[in-house]
């Protein structure tokens, strides 16, 4: 942690405002290595003394992660004048500095990561880190095995250059097996009572816009419903109900 002015260490620790924090000092409230400090200009490398507010220890953390399962209706960004962010939905949360990796469309659900370590978002999102994302599909009607051969097959959405090869599998073939997704929990009981051939699972390696229904509407289907699955090393858990987030240690790559 680098050495900063203390009144910077208690708000990126979300303590509270600075003009809270400038009360809270004033008020001996807090203490470095036991000593009330009243002084928020003084600078030192908070991270390495021990300082607590009422009481109770403080960190402040250079980065955070969290794994959020973003319902439908919000907006994958930090602010927005017209509708709720994902970001507002960490309640609780000091969201100073926080953002979301990517997006999700404002009618998608699923795993979002939120944090503030740019270099690894970019390590995520980079096109040449190819770094898989899958979704589980509802289509308007059964998908039929030349489209999703096709779609497999570096599909043509109208951009500069084909999509890049694709997998695609029917959600009624994961169903029964005992492998894969199957094995992972990560279908709902929505999931498991869509029609025969409507739903499928989708893994990609890009994130170009609408990329995913633009890839089935090239076919002639429409997406119902969509909702991302995985990325990378991340998964959605079992039991984390849209709107719900939890914190993870560092993803990998």
């Amino acid at each position: 942690m680098a050495v900063v002015r203390l009144e910077k260490y208690l708000a990126d620790a979300g303590i509270g405002t600075r003009s809270q924090i400038k009360e809270y000092l004033k008020h001996g409230r807090v203490t470095v290595d036991g000593v009330k400090c009243t002084d928020g200009s003084r600078r030192e490398d908070y991270a390495a003394l021990s300082v607590c507010f009422d009481g109770n220890p403080i960190t402040c953390e250079a980065f955070v992660y969290y794994l959020l399962n973003k319902p439908q209706g919000c907006v994958s960004a930090t602010k927005d004048a017209l509708s709720d962010t994902v970001v507002e939905l960490l309640k609780g949360v000091n969201t100073k500095g926080l953002f979301p990796v990517g997006r999700l469309d404002k009618d998608t659900e699923g795993l979002l990561l939120i944090t503030n370590d740019g270099q690894l978002a970019h390590r995520l999102l980079s096109p040449k880190k190819h770094v898989e994302k899958m979704y589980y599909v509802n289509l308007d009607k059964p998908l039929a095995e030349a489209d999703r051969l096709r779609i497999e097959d570096c599909i043509d959405i109208g951009d500069e250059k084909p999509c890049l090869p694709a997998k695609v599998v029917y959600a009624d073939y994961i169903m029964s097996t005992t492998c894969g997704v199957a094995g992972s929990g990560v279908m709902s009981t929505d999931e498991a009572g869509a029609g025969h051939g409507t739903a499928v699972y989708i893994t990609i390696t890009e994130g170009r816009y609408h990329q995913v229904k633009r890839m089935f509407a090239a076919c002639g289907y429409e997406v119902t419903y969509l909702k991302r699955i995985s990325m990378g090393s991340l998964s959605l858990p079992a039991g984390l109900n849209p709107g719900e987030f939890i914190k993870i240690e560092k993803p990998k790559i």
